[in-house]
């Protein structure tokens, strides 16, 4: 049952106190205009708890947008929202409709850095966060005494002659509540194994990024990508003032989950209000590495939290690693996320306590 403002409503309570539910929540289509995000189609889902978030089926249905009670939760880049149709994919164009947002999907055939792999020239990233969906459902409906609004949708990634990955997508949320699900399956509908590279960047800003929050990982090893990353290896988890020319530092993490299976991770800034965090709860089976981008540039000001069943290194050196994956024709394979948030000292303590391995 929802609890809105400190109580708990049956459906009845509710139904008999409102006209219409998108009083109090719910998920809407709309469409942008102007700019490069002209013709942009996205859906808004409120919780009633304060969580609002923006999905977009042209844009992956990634989430671009995301606050919580009037505070941002993502970062936001310079480029603003960009349209799929103005995907550049030699290089580094990716970056040039790189909106920031809660989630951008990497993958689904390659991601990391750009580079030649076989007689393929890759860019970053790869296409699926610039592929609009089809099969869009945006719906809200009672589910006994829950009242449960979803966003979904289906992605293909294919080209003739060679892979075709669809990517199925349900994002959803409950009334009430300051959290929210990602249910995505990736099917290989060709006719040869394909390589399958995933990895969701999760973009936290300002004012959750701040020089007195801290990084919560229950983290058995941490790996400089580089030398830069190496000076600040024994602060990953804390952060700085922007600082102008900063060079942008990756850690890769293993792991260790909680008894539950799952790793829980989270950033959290005790200084805002009664203090407040966004978590991170997936599987390490389905995602098995992590990858923490730490950028402290002035208005660059980021900090990845970053699952994926690879790392962001570029197809090639996953390939020469041993890291790549395939997907087999016809095989599926599942990925659950939970994302949400830490509100006031007693939670974000009760989560650290948690999320220890």
């Amino acid at each position: 049952m929802p609890t809105l403002w400190n109580t708990t409503y049956s459906r009845e309570d509710l139904l008999s106190r409102v006209g219409s539910m998108d009083q109090l929540g719910g998920a809407k289509r709309f469409r942008l205009e102007e700019g490069p995000e002209d013709a942009m189609l996205a859906a808004e889902m409120r919780t009633g708890s304060g969580l609002n978030l923006w999905v977009s089926p042209t844009r992956g249905l990634d989430v671009t947008h995301a606050e919580y009670n009037g505070i941002p939760l993502a970062w936001r880049s310079r480029t603003g929202d960009v349209h799929s149709a103005y995907f550049e994919p030699a290089e580094m164009g990716w970056l040039r409709g790189f909106f920031g947002g809660l989630i951008a999907t990497c993958g689904l055939t390659y991601l990391g850095a750009a580079g030649p792999d076989g007689d393929e020239d890759l860019g970053i990233h790869g296409r699926i966060s610039y592929t609009a969906a089809r099969n869009v459902l945006v719906d809200n409906d009672w589910e006994g005494d829950d009242y449960v609004m979803r966003v979904q949708g289906r992605l293909t990634e294919s080209t003739v002659f060679g892979d075709t990955l669809v990517l199925t997508r349900c994002i959803w949320a409950r009334l009430g509540e300051s959290r929210f699900f990602v249910h995505d399956q990736v099917e290989n509908r060709g006719r040869s194994p394909s390589p399958f590279m995933l990895l969701y960047h999760i973009n936290v800003g300002f004012p959750l990024v701040h020089r007195d929050a801290r990084l919560l990982l229950p983290t058995e090893h941490v790996e400089p990508r580089d030398a830069a990353a190496q000076v600040g290896r024994d602060r990953f988890d804390r952060f700085e003032d922007p600082t102008p020319d900063y060079a942008e530092r990756v850690y890769f993490h293993t792991m260790k989950p909680r008894a539950d299976g799952r790793v829980h991770a989270a950033i959290v800034n005790p200084t805002i209000g009664g203090g407040i965090g966004m978590y991170l709860r997936y599987d390490p089976l389905e995602l098995p590495c992590f990858t923490e981008w730490k950028m402290m540039n002035s208005d660059e000001y980021v900090v990845g939290l970053e699952p994926g069943n690879c790392l962001p290194l570029g197809r090639a050196v996953e390939r020469a690693e041993g890291r790549l994956k395939y997907l087999k024709p016809g095989e599926v394979q599942a990925f659950h996320l939970e994302i949400g948030v830490l509100d006031g000292l007693q939670e974000i303590q009760s989560f650290e306590q948690a999320a220890q391995p």
